[in-house]
């Protein structure tokens, strides 16, 4: 067997490296529910945050399954490497419907409990056909979230994420790879929900940002806009009032003056639990002030039913 030999001044330097990508653990919505249920101490918008945390207990029941999945299909993998795709773009995953089955077991474990507009939701996918709900998810997943009810988005986004996570969590080693663009998941091709700059080991100081539907976390430049790439002039703000309380604010959004757009970003050193997408949920304070000043949204969290989307 041929090789390279490194020198040891190489394998040193390879050896401190960060990873391009983090990968989710198996526990990660199990996890998820732990933090939301954390944050709804004391929130105005505490039942919420439990409601979605009770969701992410039905998520994890499901991924412990395990999920009745076709393994991912190696000769799609190969193609999609030639050809500089995420190995699970989600597009024909999706209409290929096999993730539908996820969504009946999340309805059967949810609506035993469920009261008011939740049960008229979970009623409404119970008697919706495959194609509908598979049109749904791709308006979903496309961000075109005024084709399909508010209502029903926690519930698809959940089931679309359980099937997703499975099928990353199962890709054989080598699948994911650093591209020339980005801004979108490498696993997937999903947009990020947040971004976390790390405060621990190879990652230290680090950003990486979190899938909105698969939970990879991929490298990606610190001080540069994850929508348009812009480097110049980005702002970073927080609801802290003052310098001192924003500079150490465990969140704060990266605003870009050239899209208007943003990204919130976590960090770990002041905030180490913090998990992206609950943490997202419970500072929707922030979207409401960066709304008010003509900034948009760019990351989705499709557990959320968003008010409109650009």
């Amino acid at each position: 067997m041929s090789g390279t030999i490194l020198e040891p001044g190489q394998i040193e330097a390879a050896a401190n490296i960060p990873p391009f990508i983090l990968l989710p653990t198996p526990d990660l919505f199990a996890r998820r529910a732990v933090r939301l249920r954390q944050l709804a101490e004391g929130h105005p918008l505490g039942d919420y945050l439990r409601l979605i945390a009770r969701l992410c207990d039905a998520q994890q029941r499901l991924l412990d399954g395990p999920p009745q999945l076709p393994p991912a299909d190696l000769q799609a993998l190969e193609r999609s490497r030639e050809h500089g795709m995420p190995p699970l773009a989600f597009e024909m995953p999706v209409r290929e419907g096999a993730w539908l089955g996820l969504l009946d077991g999340l309805v059967d474990d949810l609506q035993p409990d469920a009261v008011g507009q939740v049960a008229e939701a979970l009623a409404s996918l119970r008697r919706t056909d495959a194609g509908q709900r598979k049109a749904w998810a791709l308006a979903l997943l496309s961000g075109q979230f005024d084709l399909l009810p508010a209502a029903l988005v926690p519930f698809l986004g959940a089931a679309l994420q359980v099937a997703f996570s499975h099928w990353l969590l199962g890709l054989p080693d080598g699948q994911l790879i650093e591209r020339e663009a980005q801004t979108l998941c490498p696993a997937c091709g999903s947009p990020p929900v947040a971004g976390v700059i790390h405060h621990r080991g190879k990652s230290n100081g680090l950003r990486y940002l979190a899938c909105s539907l698969c939970s990879c976390q991929w490298h990606y430049v610190r001080v540069k806009c994850s929508h348009c790439q812009e480097s110049k002039r980005l702002a970073y703000l927080s609801l802290e009032r003052d310098d001192l309380g924003a500079a150490r604010a465990p969140l704060r959004a990266e605003v870009c003056p050239n899209c208007q757009g943003y990204l919130k970003q976590f960090y770990r050193e002041f905030a180490p639990d913090a998990e992206p997408q609950a943490d997202d949920l419970a500072s929707l304070a922030l979207d409401l002030r960066l709304a008010e000043e003509g900034y948009l949204r760019r990351a989705p969290n499709l557990l959320l039913s968003p008010g409109g989307g650009d």
